[in-house]
């Protein structure tokens, strides 16, 4: 009977889970028709700064559906499958920031990117750390003006540890710690605001981040870097692309 119980409830999980992917691929229409209305009554208006900022958050919205949806779909393959290969660093950190300056335009906070030295390629899946850095710069960008942070600056950072090359964003916030990033993930499903120490919303870009470096094989780390806290993942140099 435990056992009946137990494959009714899998089917029933893996059912929720197919309808939000459909749901979730479903909302990108009438975002993706926002998105492109917005950006044609911007052209045709260019002091409509709401027609602007309509864009930007269905922008926005999209592209953590496309996170969300990409997680899931290298979720699904053998880890082994997941494409691994020589990524430069610079490159991914300037197109991520490229990504966000609409966001950061929006929400009054000022872009920077710094990298503590030259670094050869790194070994990583392109897509999904880029992804996962934007995804981390949305949550990032809408804590800092509800933070007590002295100064709304965003850095986009690499910069060497320990343990391999760090790629992360970092801002002044205090309450960012491993502890409540531990405890966010615990509480995720249960409560509206699982990082209320971050952001007084669900801090979605923060989870979608963390699902994907997951499944690229990587890990979602607090980190600190120039006396700021921040969010990133440690990667390793690519040893084929190393000078012998």
């Amino acid at each position: 009977m435990q056992n009946d119980d137990f494959s009714g409830q899998k089917l029933q999980w893996l059912h929720s889970e197919q309808l939000f992917l459909s749901l979730a691929e479903q909302m990108k229409l009438p975002l993706m028709q926002i998105l492109k209305q917005a950006e044609l009554g911007s052209l045709l208006d260019r002091t409509n700064e709401h027609l602007s900022q309509v864009g930007v958050n269905a922008d926005v919205a999209l592209k953590l559906i496309d996170g969300y949806l990409l997680s899931m779909r290298l979720a699904a393959e053998e880890t082994y499958n997941v494409e691994q290969e020589p990524v430069s660093l610079s490159s991914v950190l300037y197109d991520a920031a490229h990504q966000l300056h609409p966001i950061a335009k929006l929400y009054g906070v000022n872009l920077e990117l710094s990298l503590g030295g030259k670094y050869g390629p790194v070994t990583a899946h392109r897509e999904g750390l880029q992804s996962a850095l934007v995804s981390l710069g949305y949550a990032l960008i809408e804590a800092l003006p509800a933070s007590d942070a002295p100064q709304m600056r965003l850095e986009l950072a690499a910069h060497r540890c320990r343990y391999g090359i760090v790629a992360g964003l970092y801002a002044d916030v205090d309450r960012l710690t491993a502890e409540a990033l531990r405890q966010g993930k615990h509480l995720l499903g249960d409560t509206r605001q699982p990082l209320p120490g971050l952001s007084h919303s669900g801090g979605a870009g923060v989870f979608v981040a963390d699902a994907i470096l997951n499944a690229i094989g990587a890990k979602l780390k607090v980190s600190h870097h120039n006396r700021r806290s921040g969010l990133g993942t440690v990667l390793q140099s690519n040893p084929q692309m190393q000078l012998i």
